[in-house]
């Protein structure tokens, strides 16, 4: 049975230009102090959107536990 997904986010290559919070569907990513985003893995379905929506290409969708 393969696990779930999470997104992650490349914290040092994050501008924080809001783009993967405006996309994430049920508010599991945010922009933390105008410095980086966050994921709230507790929140975060794996759905992609936010992965999808990164102009910069630093957020991926990583396994987590089965």
């Amino acid at each position: 049975m393969a696990g779930r997904r999470k997104a992650e986010v490349n914290q040092k290559s994050c501008v924080a230009c809001g783009a993967c919070a405006k996309a994430c569907p049920i508010g599991a990513v945010a922009v933390w102090k105008g410095i980086w985003a966050k994921v709230d893995e507790a929140k975060c379905v794996g759905c992609g959107r936010c992965e999808k929506a990164c102009p910069a290409s630093i957020i991926r969708m990583k396994e987590v536990g089965a």
